[in-house]
């Protein structure tokens, strides 16, 4: 029997609450058949040289650039983010896709190395065949390009399941695969239930998958592909902790935790979620912070003057509250925002949470929204110590105008995958994205994306 044969995929306006489309879920033997579409392409696929894929990868950015107005408002329309950002986020996307092109087969090119025996030997990079992707909606299109991108230029097939309100995203953008001219069936996108998903995942030719999610839906998936010998690469959440020193240029400490924590509706594991001022300017830098986060405009993500729009989803805006309900009743309080708005849309305030201390969840866990948790520190140590006092360690940052101290800080005691000094963060084409600790492991981008999932093959002559 097929599962979910009848039920819809239903995409939902965030911002209205009212009905974008409605899409049929696919049956088993329909997954499985792109499975197989997937694989054959592959078998071709891997066989072009390095810079015939490169040559593809690059219309496909090109294609992504010719689409953004299009791929901008439906991203908007289907999760709720602003449409300037909407555009960025495509940006960023061609961007990585020209940063792959011209440099993709530089990093995956065969090496020679001479044996100890006097021997030689080869290094080759070998594609492992379909990689399955599982991603999140909050970055509809960028997620999906970071992973794909990276493996189309590895030689991999790519298989999508992406986020069910997202769906019309995820289509459009096979779209301009194919209007790149990438040979179809490569890039194929599947929708499926979490049940189905399993499947995919136990598929014999499914070779790696990739996650973009939350901590407790990563363990499910590892355990699955754990059980079938599957490698895996996970982005996951995080609760970012940037610090506040002493000498930071205050102004710009708190103009940046403001962007950084609203940036894509606060709906972003790099957003600053948790700030750590030292307790000698904590005072004016909450002045500061408070009253600029007060200012900010609420409102429809199409509008120009909007700076925060809705929460993609009801179900979401509610767990958020919910957080920040238990963090006050646990001792936090309320500096701003905090109250669920009255009529259509899934829209929440800019709120600010004080007195944060551990056993909260505005402290312990991830709140993707538009709430900031002000945390007071004793000093810079104290700081640090507060920072890396979480079971998260995809980003951070640090305040100071002395960049040598916090260059030392940000290698040699942040524990994340990212430190950013002196701004809030946004992902770079050519530097390694990726976390730790329950943020995930793997890494994206900077040449590091394309060696997730290729076999480093040994060639051994005597």
């Amino acid at each position: 029997m097929e599962l979910f044969k009848e039920s819809k995929i239903e995409t939902v306006n965030p911002a209205t609450g009212d009905s974008i489309k409605e899409y049929s879920f696919m049956t088993d033997e329909e997954a499985a058949q792109e499975v197989t579409k997937c694989h054959k392409a592959f078998l071709d696929w891997k066989l072009k040289p390095l810079d015939e894929r490169a040559e593809f990868i690059k219309t496909i950015g090109e294609k992504l650039t010719a689409n953004k107005p299009d791929l901008a408002r439906l991203m908007t329309k289907e999760m709720g983010k602003i449409y300037r950002q909407s555009e960025r986020e495509v940006d960023l996307c061609a961007e990585i896709c020209n940063w792959t092109a011209t440099n993709g087969p530089e990093n995956l090119k065969v090496e020679e190395r001479e044996l100890p025996n006097g021997g030689r030997g080869i290094i080759t990079y070998a594609p492992m065949g379909v990689i399955y992707g599982i991603q999140a909606w909050n970055a509809p299109a960028y997620q999906v390009v970071r992973y794909s991108i990276a493996n189309l230029m590895a030689g991999n097939s790519v298989l999508l399941k992406h986020a069910e309100n997202v769906t019309g995203t995820a289509l459009l953008l096979e779209k301009i695969y194919l209007e790149a001219g990438l040979p179809e069936d490569l890039f194929k996108i599947i929708r499926i239930n979490h049940k189905q998903s399993d499947k995919i995942i136990a598929n014999k030719l499914v070779r790696g998958i990739t996650l973009t999610g939350s901590p407790d839906t990563s363990k499910i998936i590892v355990e699955k592909a754990k059980e079938v010998l599957k490698k895996t690469a996970l982005e996951l959440g995080s609760s970012d902790a940037y610090i506040v020193l002493e000498d930071a240029d205050l102004e710009l400490a708190v103009k940046g935790c403001v962007q950084g924590n609203i940036y894509s509706n606060g709906e972003d594991s790099l957003t600053v979620k948790r700030i750590i001022v030292v307790e000698k300017i904590y005072d004016r830098f909450k002045e500061a912070f408070v009253r600029k986060m007060k200012g900010l405009k609420v409102g429809g993500p199409t509008d120009k003057e909007t700076e925060i729009g809705p929460i993609a989803r009801e179900d979401l805006r509610q767990k958020l509250h919910t957080q920040v309900e238990e963090s006050l009743i646990n001792g936090a309080e309320i500096l701003c925002g905090g109250k669920l708005p009255e009529g259509k849309g899934y829209f929440y305030p800019p709120t600010v949470l004080g007195n944060v201390l551990p056993g909260q969840p505005a402290y312990d866990e991830e709140l993707f929204g538009p709430v900031a948790a002000l945390i007071k520190a004793k000093d810079d140590k104290d700081a640090m110590k507060l920072a890396n006092d979480s079971r998260f360690g995809l980003g951070g940052g640090i305040f100071s105008k002395n960049e040598e101290k916090a260059i030392e800080l940000a290698q040699k005691y942040f524990d994340t995958g990212m430190v950013f000094v002196n701004s809030s963060g946004a992902p770079q084409s050519n530097m390694p994205f990726g976390g730790v600790k329950d943020s995930g492991y793997g890494r994206a981008h900077g040449g590091f994306g394309m060696r997730e999932f290729v076999n480093v093959k040994s060639v051994i002559l005597p």
